[in-house]
């Protein structure tokens, strides 16, 4: 599936919910926010008739996120349901981990590959600040039953904590075999209050107290993170560089909201809303994706402030499935 410029589009981010057991500063208020009401939210069903018609069109992958994905019940179900769908090589999971260590034997039975884990901070005090909540045990517990399950692991890393616990957090690949990745700060809702730490600023810290990063030349994955090694390091150190290193030209993603909107590029509010159509053929929503498809944006713009970009995107992170 081409979209306008002749990007290849063969991976599908799900987001399954908009709710979520933490309160993530650049993600959702303190307060939360008003949950859906279930009737809005796409059923598995409706899923998975998306998911084969994308499928048709060539996606490959598929990641589910939320909000937090582990907070909706029977979803090893959905992943089975995915992995049986033809043409689907991999149904990944990003979580928080929170939940993950009791729900990963059935996740794994449906056929789960892969997960990715959010964590920002080791330390318990920061963990508290940045999430409201309390849980870094739990998430490192369940990263060690993911080692222990031989599931492959990635750390997922948004840098706001202080530099000296974001370099405890890259030593997880030091003392085990998983790659720990940093994100760039993305400004869409409430990340727009937060200051975030550049690829260059990271590279920084992390040569003057682990010695020079030097390019990776395995493969890890097909997504925008570009790896290195540190001397001594059992696993990888990851970028995924939206501003400072823009990979616009190599996208190859597209995400479906948990109300059932296709959401083409997480800056811009285009797209096409896939429930309404539910009621039509399998014809007409291959149309409507490959129409939308189509007019997927050239690149973001978030050099320019987001009130000054036309279609910008207005809701926060955890109502998009960023």
């Amino acid at each position: 599936m081409l979209d306008g410029f002749g990007r290849s589009i063969d991976y599908l981010r799900i987001s399954v919910t908009d709710r979520c057991n933490l309160r993530c500063r650049y993600c959702m208020p303190e307060g939360g926010v008003e949950w859906l009401p279930h009737d809005q939210i796409l059923r598995f069903e409706d899923i998975l008739r998306l998911s084969r018609i994308f499928a048709r069109l060539g996606v490959r992958r598929v990641r589910l996120t939320g909000g937090e994905p582990l907070v909706r019940r029977g979803l090893p179900e959905l992943v089975a349901g995915l992995r049986a769908i033809p043409g689907i090589r991999e149904v990944a999971l990003t979580t928080n981990g929170i939940l993950l260590s009791q729900q990963l034997p059935a996740l794994l039975e449906a056929g789960l590959t892969g997960v990715n884990l959010s964590l920002d901070t080791l330390n318990e005090d920061t963990f508290r600040r940045i999430t409201r909540r309390e849980g870094v045990g739990r998430t490192l517990g369940a990263l060690d039953t993911c080692l222990a399950a031989g599931v492959p692991v990635k750390v997922n890393c948004v840098p706001i904590a202080p530099e000296e616990e974001l370099l405890e957090l890259a030593a997880l690949a030091r003392d085990k075999p998983i790659p720990v990745r940093f994100i760039e700060l993305m400004p869409i809702g409430l990340g727009k209050e937060l200051h975030g730490r550049s690829e260059g600023e990271l590279r920084a810290l992390l040569e003057s107290a682990y010695g020079p990063l030097t390019p990776y030349s395995g493969r890890l994955g097909s997504g925008p993170s570009r790896y290195w090694t540190l001397p001594g390091f059992q696993g990888q150190i990851g970028f995924i560089s939206a501003l400072s290193h823009q990979f616009c030209h190599q996208c190859n993603r597209v995400r479906l909201t948990a109300t059932g909107f296709l959401k083409t590029c997480l800056q811009y509010d285009r797209g096409v809303w896939l429930r309404p159509l539910l009621s039509g053929s399998d014809g007409e929503l291959e149309a409507a994706i490959g129409a939308a498809i189509l007019q997927k944006p050239a690149a973001h713009q978030f050099a320019q402030a987001q009130a000054q970009v036309p279609g910008a995107e207005g809701h926060m992170m955890s109502q998009i499935g960023g």
